[in-house]
């Protein structure tokens, strides 16, 4: 922890702190701002002898985005090592700023946002600002006195000493960012304490420390705020963050070293500040179709073998369960050799007809990794001889004994490394193996490490994982295909959205790391993960059937749904002998089923925009108040709203958002169509076969006619269930499942104009045609009448089902 202040006027003792407090140059070019600082007002010739100065650079890179760069010594070690992060991967949009400079100021123009440094003498000051809904200019933050420094901890600064002991004490740089009143602030990767971080310190150092603590797997040096704005700071290095915990009105960011930079991302839309930062470091891959279905697990250290695992498939099978994916944990390997990545003979000794059995299932494989080398696996001696493990100072391996008796750490700088990690991932394909869970990444050495292409240990240490995932998630594509790669990763840093899927962690069997989970992934959301897993009963310890059971409701209303645990297994016939937990997750697993169609559509959206399919509430309603403070529920998507019970008796209390009429009503989809109000909070109690999951008021799904598999035609007999109580004006597309990222199979205009009595529901199949006849449900309000008579409308309770031909393309329909 890095507190260079006590209150107001003093730094904490040894410490010394030289803040930008005069601009003393300028050089205004086309597209950026170059400005010198000094430590102190230049008031004559003298004061520019012994200070210091701070170099920076204003730029915009896209629309919306400012880029703020600062520099104490350029020359130094640490202002040029690597690694970075890659920026712009997909491609840097053509943009340039708007630069202008006047006699007190220079300012840079991006979009809505605005940079403006203020070139008076003794008045160094960078505002952001951006017009409000009316217009006028506001502030969004800025770095005003005494709020961009150079730091020096326990460091003698006499001339004498700086140059007979430079390398004494800590140095650091500082940007201290202003927080307005009641402006809240999320994100800092995937953290399981409170959602809103206002109050607490946040240091970026992954670390293996379960979902308990403050410690996490997924660390990600980017903020979120209330004020339509976003933090970015590119360094995977040992980022601070004291975020209203040290100076009350300031989110203090520390950085050792000799240099700092930051992205400013203006939304103002929280969607907007997501899309733009995924611009900036990556928008997701799509994954495969199958993995949105049910994953099962061997479980970490149960025991199990070829029989164990085909008879968790089959017991699945007999209670109607489809399992999409089998994973088999660590000890598919031999124990003392991982990773060797070769099946344990006496457990496995036919693998290839294991995975030919798999597959006769409809199951597809997934194997756990880590990027370690125990001594004892017949790779090490190859890898040590080879070169291809990170060493230490004096040229040998750097092993340890945590987690793999003597275990390696390969060296992802080295291309020859990754090249041979990559066929030994290559050889698992070819085997029948289909995904790869990606675990570990966390625990990597920094003191006496040394990479093979001369990286920074410190800041490889979070890096690393990036690497390990990238190079992964590379092989498997170039294998099986654009569109077919698939991990189930742990650790992540920036960018490591591009590789999915994450999952969270090591939760215990409790509802409350239950919750713990779920802010960890709501946290994780923000800066474009979007797509995220939990161990559906926790990992450590044995769920009692009462929290598996409300485990499995949220796990299926989550992108992807896997049952592991550590010691005990997780299939519903040993966890709860008796069958209820059977029909729980038979019930939850075919509603997932239906939803494909709705589900594949709100993917697509996320690997295209970076907004993740499970979702903050504040994401879809940033216009009301309540939202910003609640971390106990989220959005599947856009349009489903999800409140998981957190308890034995089985009540929940929720928040139903306030929409912009708030006329409309929000429809059950588990409860027989409960309807609720929006703009207050609910309590209720539901069974083991609900939970509130709720269809906003113009709100449109898609549901699809399977219940009993993911891969299947998605627009055959679909029901189209439209919550008709507030206007609808949507495009709702049908992706091919054969092609889920090229073009739609079919594309469905729905449209409510007016008010009941005198609305207008319009609905038209505007490319594409319907193979087979379809359904329309509409809630919220009654059906009068058809301007079509080839379609049928039916009653069904308090709600009407119409029945549509194949053959229809276009409908009107009255609403009263």
């Amino acid at each position: 922890m890095v507190r260079i202040s006590q209150g107001m006027w003093e730094p904490t003792p040894d410490t010394v702190i030289d803040w930008a407090s005069e601009v003393v140059k300028t050089v205004v070019e086309p597209n950026q701002i170059y400005a010198l600082t000094a430590a102190k007002p230049i008031v004559r010739r003298g004061d520019t002898l012994n200070t210091s100065t701070l170099s920076h650079t204003i730029s915009s890179p896209a629309e919306g985005i400012v880029h703020l760069s600062t520099v104490h010594h350029a020359g130094h070690k640490s202002a040029e090592s690597g690694p970075e992060f890659e920026i712009f991967p997909d491609g840097k949009p053509d943009f340039t700023p708007k630069v202008v400079e006047s006699a007190e100021s220079a300012t840079l123009v991006s979009g809505d946002l605005t940079a403006t440094l203020d070139t008076r003498p003794a008045s160094f000051n960078l505002s952001f600002t951006a017009p409000d809904k009316d217009g006028d200019s506001t502030l969004v933050t800025q770095l005003g006195f005494r709020s961009v420094g150079y730091i020096r901890i326990g460091n003698n600064v006499r001339a004498k000493q700086s140059y007979m002991d430079p390398f004494r004490g800590e140095r650091y740089v500082t940007y201290q960012f202003d927080v307005d009143v009641n402006e809240k602030i999320y994100g800092l990767g995937e953290r399981f304490g409170p959602l809103l971080k206002n109050g607490q310190y946040v240091e970026m150092w992954n670390e293996d420390g379960g979902t308990t603590s403050d410690i996490a797997y997924k660390n990600i040096p980017f903020y979120m705020t209330s004020k339509g704005y976003g933090v970015f700071i590119p360094s995977p290095g040992l980022v601070q963050y004291e975020i209203q915990s040290e100076r009350n009105v300031r989110v203090n960011i520390s950085l050792p070293g000799e240099k700092l930079s930051a992205y400013l991302i203006y939304g103002p839309s929280p969607k907007q500040v997501v899309e733009r930062y995924a611009l900036l470091t990556g928008k997701p891959a799509l994954p495969p179709t199958y993995s949105f279905g049910l994953w099962l697990s061997t479980s970490f250290t149960t025991t199990y073998d070829k029989d164990t695992v085909l008879s968790f498939v089959d017991g699945m099978t007999e209670r109607g369960i489809k399992v999409s994916v089998f994973h088999y944990d660590c000890f598919w390997m031999k124990r003392f050799q991982w990773c060797d990545f070769e099946f344990d003979s006496e457990l496995f000794p036919d693998p290839a007809a294991d995975m030919k059995a798999l597959a006769n299932r409809g199951a597809h494989v997934c194997v756990w990794i880590n990027p370690y080398v125990a001594q004892e696996s017949a790779l090490f001696k190859e890898g040590k001889e080879k070169g291809y493990f990170i060493k230490r100072t004096d040229g040998s391996v750097w092993q340890h004994d945590f987690w793999q008796a003597g275990q390696a750490f390969v060296d992802f700088t080295n291309p020859a490394a990754c090249k041979w990690f990559q066929s030994k991932i290559s050889a698992l394909i070819d085997l029948g193996v289909h995904a790869f869970k990606t675990d570990f990444g966390e625990r990597i050495p920094v003191g006496d490490a040394v990479y093979y292409d001369g990286s920074d240990p410190e800041k490889m240490h979070n890096y690393y994982t990036f690497l390990y995932n990238k190079v992964t998630f590379e092989i498997i594509e170039k294998k099986l295909g654009h569109g077919k790669a698939c991990l189930f990763a742990r650790s992540a840093t920036a960018g490591g959205q591009r590789f999915p899927v994450h999952w969270g962690g090591d939760p215990q069997s409790t509802f409350g790391a239950m919750a713990e989970s779920l802010r960890g992934g709501l946290s994780l959301s923000v800066a474009a993960f979007g797509f995220w897993a939990h161990d559906i009963g926790g990992f450590e310890g044995k769920p009692d059937p009462v929290l598996y059971k409300r485990w499995i409701a949220f796990g299926l209303l989550s992108s992807h749904s896997r049952l592991h645990g550590s010691g005990t297994y997780r299939v519903p016939w040993v966890l709860d002998p008796s069958g209820e937990s059977d029909v729980v997750l038979k019930r939850f697993v075919e509603f997932k089923h239906t939803l494909m169609p709705y589900i594949i559509l709100q993917a697509l959206q996320a690997h295209r925009s970076g907004i993740s399919m499970m979702r903050n509430t504040f994401m879809e309603f940033p216009d009301d108040p309540v939202v910003w403070s609640l971390d106990t529920q989220y959005f599947f998507g856009s349009e489903i709203l999800v409140a998981p019970v957190f308890n034995h008796k089985g009540t929940v209390t929720y928040y139903v958002p306030r929409t912009e009429t708030n006329t409309g009503k929000w429809y059950g989809l588990l409860d027989g169509g409960k309807l609720r109000e929006g703009g207050r909070y609910h309590t209720e109690k539901h069974d083991f076969l609900s939970l509130p999951a709720l269809l906003r008021p113009g709100g449109v799904l898609a549901f699809g006619k399977s219940d009993e598999q993911v891969e299947y035609d998605w627009a055959s007999g679909i029901t189209l269930l439209i919550n008709a109580s507030e206007p609808v004006k949507k495009q709702i597309p049908i992706a091919n499942y054969k092609n889920v990222n090229g073009p739609d199979k079919v594309v469905i205009d729905v449209e409510v104009t007016g008010s009941v009595p005198m609305a207008k529901l319009n609905v038209e199949v505007c490319e594409g045609k319907m193979s087979e006849d379809w359904n329309i449900k509409i809630v919220c309000v009654n059906v009068a009448t058809s301007d079509n008579t080839d379609v049928e409308i039916l009653s069904d309770g308090d709600q009407k089902i119409i029945k549509v031909p194949a053959k229809v393309k276009k409908m009107t329909f009255s609403l009263n």
